[in-house]
This record gives C-alpha cells, structure tokens and sequence, in this order.
C-alpha cells in the first residue's frame, strides 16, 4: 500500500471516530489537520471538500459495518438466527471502541436526513441495504416455518431499527444502563410475536 494511502486510511480512521460523537457536521478540515498532524493542503489534498471528507467518512464506516456487522451474521442459519445475529453484531457494532459516540450512521442521519447531496444519497443506499438485509431474513424466516405465514418481514425491519435507535437515544442521551437490557427484551418481544402462533387445542 503506497504512502498516501496509509495516510489516507489514518486520516479516515481518526475522523470515523470524530464523526460518531461529533457528527458529520462537526469535522472540520482545520480540527482534523491538527489532530492529524497535518497542514490544511495536505488533508484537502486526499479529499478535495469537506463534503469529499465527509463522503469518505460514510464509505469507510460503511466497509466497517459490513466487515462487523453484516457479513459475519451471514455465516448464521437463515432465518431468525441471523436475524438475532444481525442484532447482536449492531450491539457490538455500537460500542466499538472506534466509536466512541456510538452508531455512526444514526449521527450521519441527524445531519443528513433533509440535505440534499451525495453524502445524503450514499447513507440512504446503504441504510436501505441494511434494511433490506433485516427484512431478507425475516422473509427466509417465514419461508422456512419460524415464522407466522401473514408476518410482514418490513415489519420485522422496521421494529428492530426502531429499537435500535432507541437503545443509542437511552445509552447516549439519557445515560441509562438499562438500555442494552430493555432493547434485548424489546427483540425478544419481537421474535415472539412474529412466530408460529399454535391453537392451544392443537398442543
């Protein structure tokens, strides 16, 4: 790997654990070249703009996220393993000690939700791929026999985001110690829900 991609990888690093605790808007080109070590020019030098610099922080998070949390719960049984793997790998995920603020893309979506603009339209590609991924497992889930035959896998998606966004407001903004343990119980509930409902006659 050439110099300058050794450089270019260490700027990234530094600034994907900035922008989870500081968010995207809260990198500067200045605040970065001095943790760095670095003159403005040669920073810019790697990314042309702050919206280059940000972009990059997005595509770097992204590799992460796929190297920690997506790709590993594929090894998991299709179905509601994986989708329990999915989960427990964004816990993990979110207290990396890379980030340091926690999800990096929950802090890139307060600041980007109503900007228009390519570091807008990268964070919605691969939030929607991620998606994808929790309502692909619910779908094999349900093919498979987990699940009820009527169960909505968008359904599925859309309750486990939302706890997820719910255990980082209670860890971040509240402090409170009980968040891990109340968004598990709230999957839990979840998988419950969307199982094989059996008569009580059929027992």
């Amino acid at each position: 790997m050439a110099k300058g991609d050794d450089t270019r990888n260490a700027i990234l690093r530094t600034a994907v654990s900035k922008a989870s605790v500081e968010g995207l808007e809260g990198l500067t080109i200045g605040g970065l070249a001095k943790e760095m070590g670095l003159s403005k020019s040669g920073l810019i030098a790697h990314f042309g703009t702050k919206e280059g610099l940000q972009l990059g922080v997005l595509q770097a998070g992204a590799g992460m996220f796929a190297n920690r949390v997506i790709r590993p719960a594929r090894r998991a049984a299709a179905g509601e393993e994986r989708l329990r793997a999915y989960f427990d790998n964004w816990i993990n995920w979110s207290h990396a000690p890379e980030l340091p603020g926690g999800c990096l893309f929950i802090s890139a979506t307060i600041d980007l939700d109503d900007r228009p603009g390519i570091c807008r339209y990268f964070l919605a590609k691969v939030q929607k791929e991620w998606v994808d991924a929790l309502e692909g497992a619910a779908l094999e889930a349900r093919t498979n026999g987990q699940f009820r035959e009527n169960l909505d896998p968008g359904q599925i998606a859309f309750g486990m985001t939302g706890i997820m966004h719910s255990i980082h407001l209670y860890e971040r903004l509240f402090r409170d110690r009980a968040a891990e343990i109340r968004g598990r119980a709230a999957f839990d509930s979840l998988m419950n829900r969307a199982r094989i409902v059996v008569d009580e006659d059929e027992e």
